[in-house]
């Protein structure tokens, strides 16, 4: 992250991001109910498909819906029942910024992301699941392949 007070700095550092530091951009807060539901004292937490939001800002203020999708390149969100007609009558799905939202409930149907509440609630990172270690298979060598001492 950059630490710069130069505002064209901090621009260009949100601008040429790669798209793994972009997805830390992508969270919202979470409301009060939230977060006394979940036990958490996180202020926000990353979006994801499937949860539910509201907007706090903007021409939409105060409606809800569940996110349809993010889009990290552009940082913006776009969420089920949210829409605008176009000049021919097609209805589009109205991008919102994230910093517009808050999380009014959670998907948590994915068990990572259990995992990453769990770790918010307690502060001991827990374990998922555990890799079990691949072990090599033991091959004899065969007498061609055998390496010959210094024999004269």
């Amino acid at each position: 992250m950059i630490e710069s007070s130069q505002p064209r700095k901090g621009r260009k550092f949100r601008f040429n991001a790669p798209m793994h530091e972009r997805q830390k951009f992508m969270h919202a807060h979470v409301s009060d109910e939230l977060q006394k539901k979940l036990g958490i004292k996180s202020r926000s937490i990353s979006l994801r498909r499937g949860d539910t939001v509201k907007v706090q800002s903007g021409n939409l203020r105060g409606k809800t819906g569940k996110v349809g999708s993010v889009n990290l390149r552009t940082g913006r969100v776009f969420i089920d029942g949210i829409v605008r007609k176009n000049a021919k009558g097609k209805e589009l799905p109205v991008p919102v910024y994230s910093s517009n939202l808050y999380l009014v409930d959670l998907d948590l149907s994915d068990k990572m992301r259990n995992a990453k509440i769990e770790f918010l609630k307690t502060g001991v990172k827990p374990r998922v699941t555990e890799a079990k270690p691949v072990q090599a298979k033991a091959t004899a060598a065969k007498p061609s392949q055998a390496v010959s001492s210094n024999v004269k």
